[in-house]
């Protein structure tokens, strides 16, 4: 008898399909704006700040609510998307995607942010003293060095997007083929012996989640043997 049934195989799968769409889609983004806040000074950075991170201590079903009325068929965001790009947001599987990109980006620049600001600027210095543009040296010198802190953030949004719940079950809803792992949860516990099944997916969970904290601690211990080296 296989460990999990097809309904929970499936979340299980869609959890992950979801963590690896919203690490590709939202790294290029966290990193530009991680080394914008960790290099530059400008005026309003303090609201960037605040905006990036909002989600980060706003009940989470108040992110999905506000994403859910920017989204929804009837808005002029959603209404855009689906005119431009044929893509339903609200009450489709691509929601879970913007959820959880939403609720793990603060950490992933926060992490990145770290990373560029660990690295000594006299370095960038000297590589553009030595001739190398700025895309150059930001690519040969700032991203390797940060490497760490991004390797980090991309940790901890996957992390982050596999316990999402809040926020998706606003703009997403709870129905079968949009079920991750925290919504089959959430779903199977009023099922009649729902409480007695929601193990298996509960230390699915927490293997999910150690592993990522293992990956994450694993990072910045290797970074700290060679920083001490």
């Amino acid at each position: 008898m296989a460990f999990l049934t097809p309904e929970e195989w499936a979340a299980v799968q869609l959890s992950l399909l979801v963590g690896l769409f919203v690490v590709a889609g939202s790294l290029p983004l966290a990193v530009a704006v991680g080394y914008a806040l960790a290099r530059n000074q400008f005026p309003g950075k303090w609201l960037c700040e605040v905006a990036i991170n909002l989600p980060l201590v706003l009940p989470p079903v108040v992110t999905g609510y506000v994403l859910l009325l920017s989204f929804r068929p009837e808005s002029l965001i959603g209404r855009w998307v689906y005119s431009s790009l044929g893509i339903r947001v609200a009450f489709d599987w691509r929601g879970l995607v913007v959820a959880a990109t939403v609720m793990s980006f603060p950490l992933m620049v926060r992490a990145i942010r770290l990373g560029f600001q660990g690295v000594d600027p006299h370095l960038e210095v000297a590589a553009r003293t030595l001739g190398a543009g700025w895309w150059r040296t930001f690519a040969t010198v700032s991203l390797p060095l940060a490497s760490r802190g991004i390797l980090a953030g991309c940790v901890l949004a996957f992390a982050r997007s596999l316990g999402e719940f809040g926020a998706t079950v606003m703009l997403v809803s709870s129905r079968e083929s949009t079920r991750t792992i925290p919504l089959l949860i959430y779903s199977m516990r009023d099922r009649v012996g729902g409480l007695q099944q929601i193990w298996r997916l509960v230390i699915i969970s927490i293997v999910l989640a150690a592993a990522a904290l293992a990956v994450s601690e694993y990072i910045e211990r290797r970074g700290s043997q060679r920083d001490a080296t």
